[in-house]
């Protein structure tokens, strides 16, 4: 049997208990062995839901844990990097929910960290290593819908509780940081590339201040991306890519159920009622193990992480640049 990597995490925050957590225990290469809290009954007590050995009542001793191997940090969006970097620090590798980073600053800054340790720092956007995002990167560089042009995506659902960490502003909240951030992946994952600039449009809950809608165009050398992502919209997600000979739209792109296939719609006639679409259907599986394993197998075959932190970074940067162009009213240019 080939070894596991063994897993600590930072926190008993819902993602983390509620799906990654439970995803990465069905892993061929994932072993969570520990999981902390800044209280030492509340870590006690989701280690024993979930069956996992150690519970810690702070981070510290989860990372001075010689046990450890690696490090899954879903702690709130603006303690991503400062926890990262002490993870890394603690010679563990580090598995960091997105956003990384609040600023492109914040997570340059961790490049360097990296350099010194010598461990392996990734982004948790878990589309990465899922059947049908890896099946559409496939089907688009293989030329199946010929040069792709334009992406659209879509991403909302509707959250108005004030006690939710993705209202608070201090905390890195609201949508483009908690799923618009998804979209801007959808279109670098078609286009392959950082884009030139963007422009975009942002209106805040004037409770909160939190975006709660926010849209824009990121302009490529190969092409356009639009999106919209909100916070206080009818649930929904969509992406379509557009080619020069046909489309792909994914039908549930960023949330993958469980108890049923995902599907993918290619469209290779352009016929508008639909007579020519061609669906691919994917198994039932679960994005969060498959993400596990992935960045596993990384540490294991010392090799490149999914989404590693030049990924992130690039990302940031359309993120950065979509709040200055909100600011300013005009596009934005990326530096590369």
């Amino acid at each position: 049997m080939e070894k596991k990597i063994r897993w600590g995490v930072l926190s008993t925050a819902k993602i983390g208990v509620k799906k990654v957590i439970p995803g990465m225990q069905a892993g061929e290469f994932c072993e969570v062995t520990a999981i902390a809290s800044r209280d030492a009954v509340t870590a006690r007590e989701a280690a024993n839901e979930l069956g996992i050995a150690k519970a810690y009542g702070s981070y510290e001793e989860l990372l001075a844990d010689p046990e450890i191997d690696a490090i899954y940090n879903p702690l709130p969006n603006q303690l991503h990097v400062p926890w990262t970097a002490k993870a890394a620090e603690a010679g563990k590798h580090v598995l960091c929910e997105k956003p990384l980073s609040l600023t492109v600053a914040e997570a340059e800054s961790l490049l360097a960290i990296r350099a010194r340790t010598r461990v392996k720092i990734g982004e948790a956007f878990m589309i990465r290593s899922y059947t049908q995002w890896l099946r559409v990167a496939e089907l688009i560089h293989s030329d199946r819908i010929g040069t792709l042009r334009a992406v659209n995506a879509h991403f909302s659902y509707f959250n108005a509780d004030a006690t939710n960490i993705r209202n608070h502003v201090e905390s890195g909240g609201g949508a483009l940081y908690d799923i618009g951030c998804y979209c801007i992946q959808a279109a670098r994952v078609g286009f392959g590339e950082l884009p030139r600039r963007v422009v975009g449009l942002i209106e805040r809950d004037p409770n909160f201040g939190t975006d709660r809608l926010t849209s824009a165009v990121i302009d490529f050398a190969g092409g356009q991306a639009i999106f919209t992502s909100s916070t206080q919209l009818v649930p929904y997600q969509r992406v379509q890519f557009f080619g020069t000979k046909g489309r792909i739209e994914m039908e549930i792109p960023f949330n993958a159920p469980k108890d049923r296939p995902t599907r993918i719609f290619i469209d290779e006639t352009g016929e508008l009622f639909g007579s020519g679409i061609v669906t691919e259907e994917f198994p039932v599986a679960d994005q969060y193990t498959m993400q596990g394993d992935a960045f596993s197998r990384a540490i294991l075959d010392d090799r490149e992480v999914p989404v590693p932190l030049e990924d992130a970074i690039a990302n940031m940067k359309v993120i950065e640049a979509i709040f200055e162009s909100a600011k300013t009213s005009s596009w934005v240019a990326i530096q590369s």
